[in-house]
């Protein structure tokens, strides 16, 4: 069974509060993205679950991955064989597009086609919610504004297919404490779900992320980036969750050639 796995962004993100658990309350909406990282499962008979992983290079031990996660989680409620999960990884690593997340969900959504276990949207994503705060996202992977620890979702009736979406990801990897750490929770001055549904040349006046302050100080060239997207024609440009990867929505394709000085460039197809 192949599988392709695309990324998100976020548009907009407010951190609005601390939990006692050291999670965060936040608002945000997700976007699918077409960027994709390719999975292949394959029942093998073996003992074990093996993962194999080729492209960009993913830190930490493979036991800790969240494809072998899911599929551990799954087991333990259905007597299901060990498969060989294949990933070709092409959504590139702390960006904050959600290329982990988005890896484990289509595990969990793959192996419930591979088994026939009949599990329903809404309860791959309970299991989801279980391997990490984004991952419910992609089991129904449809624009939805988040809130809570980015795992209520509200849908939205939000199409970005008439436009062009690029993306740089820079030689910066930004980990999720270290964004935290450099942003106060407040309550929100904008009404995000309100102000999405504003025509898109307004959204750059009302929704930001609030990573971006603390975060474009320490890397005043993601801020750079932001402002080259804007010179380039972008109707809105942001920094996509706690980073590194910044994002602007275009009328249309746009020649960014002369921006690759600062990372690479991806021009996604549709979804």
């Amino acid at each position: 069974m192949i599988l392709f796995a695309n990324a998100k962004i976020n548009i907009g993100l407010q951190i609005i509060a601390k939990r006692n658990d050291g999670y965060h309350e936040l608002n945000s909406v997700f976007y699918p993205l077409p960027i994709y990282d390719i999975i292949e499962l394959l029942e093998t008979g073996a003992a074990e679950t093996t993962l194999n992983i080729q492209g960009e290079r993913i830190p930490g031990n493979l036991h800790d991955n969240l494809c072998v996660k899911a599929f551990e989680l799954l087991r333990e409620d259905y007597a299901i064989p060990a498969v060989s999960i294949d990933l070709i990884k092409q959504i590139p690593i702390g960006a904050g597009l959600g290329g982990g997340s988005a890896d484990a969900s289509f595990v969990l959504k793959g192996l419930n086609d591979l088994f026939n276990l009949n599990l329903t949207s809404e309860q791959l994503e309970l299991y989801a919610a279980k391997l990490g705060a984004d991952c419910p996202f992609f089991i129904q992977n449809k624009p939805v504004f988040a809130t809570g620890i980015g795992t209520d979702f509200k849908t939205l009736s939000l199409n970005l297919d008439e436009y062009h979406i690029a993306v740089i990801m820079p030689n910066i990897h930004i980990s999720t404490a270290e964004a935290y750490a450099g942003v106060q929770p407040k309550a929100p001055e904008v009404n995000l779900e309100e102000a999405i549904r504003l025509p898109i040349q307004e959204w750059k006046f009302h929704i930001r992320n609030d990573f971006e302050e603390g975060i474009f100080e320490h890397y005043p060239l993601l801020k750079e980036i932001k402002e080259a997207l804007y010179q380039k024609g972008a109707i809105y440009a942001a920094m996509s969750g706690s980073g590194a990867a910044i994002y602007g929505i275009f009328w249309e394709k746009a020649d960014l050639s002369d921006l690759a000085k600062y990372g690479r460039i991806y021009h996604p197809a549709k979804l």
